[in-house]
């Protein structure tokens, strides 16, 4: 039995991914409706398990986004690569806890290949450690409690016996581009947001290093690899050099941009990251495997160790490294296999040619867009492109005609006080067809909206 529904839903899930070309990228209200028949009161009585995934796919398939489209460029969200979706699935089947090196061998020792890979990949010391993550936000939040624990313990405070009630104070900088995520990491460890420093950008939302305030060794410094609009990425080195001067601890929020260090062409927008203390990175963004994967690295392990470890006699630690030391769960599915899949599929140059072609095609529709007389409000140095299609008003009714019209799918974004569409080049399957057949969507409802001024 159990074969058999495996069988059928991988041919569910087959005809699905086949069809992704051919269907618009949103549900019709109606399939959102039709999500009601999936609710009800409980049955009383079991379910034949292949009338249930029948009746999920016919009711959910509909009510699906297409973001493993190549022509979704919202929230810089990618795809699945086929071997990380494969990996995914024989990863469930295996049903693996990956919190401990005896519950699960397999994910213990890939969590450690994974690492070696990705420290190489980026230029960082053999010497970090790191946590399998559910993505940036917990990313940061794992790395930032880290920071948290070496700044207060210079301070003689021990974070994790006594709390921070009557601690000494922590200065936190960050950029008046701060993503969101960083900002909700720092709420939940404790550090506010009302008392943060904030420093101005330039017209990129690069951070000026000539704002930066008096740092001292109870400072921790936030900086971007990648600005979420304009892919712009903060001056690392410079930030770096002044921070460690004063023994700041700097952190970088890295969820995309990191990845630009795989490619020469790209690796200089990155100069200077290496010499940070921790780094937030994301894997379902720009390495492309399934929700939900990111990683928490910092320099010297024994922060973060400290920041994490449990200790209880049942849990069998041993001398290994143990995966549940390093993030805020114990019992977890073991993510870091997919991360595995998409890196060996992949290898170096797999993984440089993915994103030297996202950011090829990035280039592209801001070139496309620029043609065709609209304003491209950013320097396009990486895979973020936006734009301006005339006033606010003209501008959100492109946006909401190309959401409706379904060939492609972009987002609404501020920037600098103008209202812009937003372009994010981030999936494997993106081609230069998926850009030209969204491009001449695009154009074709911006200039209908310039035809038809609203009343």
């Amino acid at each position: 039995m159990m074969r058999e529904l495996l069988f059928e839903t991988a041919d569910r899930s087959a005809r699905y991914l086949g069809r992704l070309n051919n269907i618009r990228m949103t549900p019709s209200s109606q399939d959102i409706v039709r999500l009601e028949e999936l609710g009800g009161m409980l049955p009383q009585e079991p379910c034949d398990p292949a009338e249930v995934v029948a009746l999920l796919d016919d009711i959910g398939t509909p009510a699906t986004v297409a973001s493993a489209s190549g022509r979704y460029f919202g929230f810089v969200i990618g795809g699945s690569l086929p071997a990380a979706l494969a990996a995914n699935w024989l990863a469930g089947a295996w049903d693996q806890n990956a919190g401990l090196s005896v519950t699960s061998p397999v994910a213990a020792k890939i969590e450690e290949i994974v690492l070696a890979w990705v420290f190489e990949l980026f230029g960082l010391p053999p010497t970090c450690s790191g946590g399998f993550v559910t993505g940036t936000t917990v990313a940061n939040f794992s790395a930032l409690a880290a920071a948290r624990t070496a700044l207060l313990k210079r301070a003689g405070w021990n974070v994790e016996e006594d709390g921070l009630f009557g601690a000494p104070a922590i200065k936190v900088v960050v950029s008046e581009e701060v993503h969101v995520s960083l900002l909700k990491a720092l709420s939940l460890l404790g550090l506010g947001r009302s008392r943060l420093v904030f420093i101005p950008t330039d017209s990129e939302g690069r951070m000026r290093v000539d704002s930066l305030p008096h740092l001292d060794e109870r400072t921790l410094v936030c900086i971007q690899a990648g600005n979420v609009n304009t892919g712009a990425f903060d001056p690392a080195q410079e930030i770096c050099a002044r921070a460690h001067q004063s023994g700041a601890w700097v952190h970088v929020d890295g969820a995309f941009g990191l990845w630009a260090a795989v490619s020469p062409h790209y690796r200089h927008l990155v100069e200077g990251a290496d010499a940070a203390d921790s780094w937030a990175i994301d894997c379902h963004k720009w390495l492309n495997v399934p929700y939900d994967s990111g990683l928490a690295v910092v320099r010297q392990a024994e922060h973060l160790r400290s920041a994490m470890a449990v200790s209880a006699a049942y849990l069998q630690t041993g001398s290994v490294r143990e995966p549940c030391h390093y993030t805020p769960e114990v019992s977890r599915r073991a993510r870091g296999i997919e991360m595995w899949a998409a890196l060996r599929s992949l290898g170096r140059q797999g993984l440089r040619d993915l994103i030297e072609r996202n950011c090829r095609l990035a280039t592209r529709f801001a070139e496309g867009l620029q043609e065709a007389g609209f304003e491209v409000l950013n320097e396009v140095v990486l895979n973020q492109v936006l734009v301006s299609f005339g006033s606010p008003e003209e501008t959100r009714r492109v946006i909401q005609g190309i959401q409706s019209e379904g060939t492609c799918w972009c987002g609404e974004t501020q920037w600098h006080g103008r209202t812009a569409m937003r372009i994010s080049v981030s999936s494997w399957a993106t081609t230069s067809d998926d850009v030209e057949r969204s491009l001449a969507a695009i154009l074709m409802i911006a200039k209908s909206v310039k035809r038809s001024p609203s009343r």
